[in-house]
């Protein structure tokens, strides 16, 4: 799937949940989807633009476009399940953390111990994050259930599935923090050369 195409089903996603304007689908993606995926606003607003002009979306203000609020058309329902359907686009890999400690013949084991200590702790406040979120998912999940509202509920559980993949790599990190600060604390500092 081209770039522009997760673009496109990134924010007809987000205006699949509710009408919103460009800073609330630029929100929404941050806020709520920015655990795995991410859009600038340099890439929103004129996906934005040219979704309007293939009538997938349209401004709930006829005539105005400029903080309008928009909204899925029905051919933007029917292309963003498209886009659902198809393979999932694998981008390739870029971790600083990981181009660091390959270079860390260069850097030196204190600073490369610090750097995966850092990184450790952005895990475990992540978890700590997810956490909260999946304390507020599940009570969701109840609330919909107790209330008979079967499509909210299976709704709130796809949004768990996600977060059970950011759970497992947070504690997958985590469990290869301690084993890479393990054997840095075995390596030998480098030498300072003039």
């Amino acid at each position: 799937m081209a770039r522009s195409s997760q673009t496109h089903l990134a924010v007809l996603g987000a205006l699949s949940v509710e009408p919103m304007t460009g800073y609330a689908v630029r929100a929404a993606i941050t806020q709520t989807l920015g655990h795995f995926w991410s859009e600038s606003f340099g890439q929103i607003y004129p996906t934005l633009t040219e979704l309007t002009a293939r009538g997938e979306i349209r401004p709930t203000e006829p005539g105005r476009t400029s903080g309008s609020r928009f909204e899925l058309t029905a051919a933007g329902r029917s292309r963003l399940r498209e886009l659902l359907a198809e393979p999932a686009a694998v981008s390739p890999p870029r971790n600083g953390l990981l181009l660091r400690l390959f270079l860390g013949g260069q850097l030196g084991s204190a600073h490369c111990r610090a750097l995966v200590q850092e990184s450790a702790d952005r895990a475990s406040a992540m978890l700590a994050g997810y956490a909260t979120i999946r304390t507020e998912t599940e009570a969701e999940i109840a609330a919909a259930r107790a209330a008979n509202d079967d499509t909210a509920a299976a709704s709130a559980a796809y949004r768990l599935l996600t977060l059970s993949a950011g759970e497992y790599a947070a504690h997958a990190h985590l469990a290869w923090a301690v084993e890479t600060l393990a054997t840095l604390a075995t390596l030998p500092e480098l030498a300072e050369t003039p």
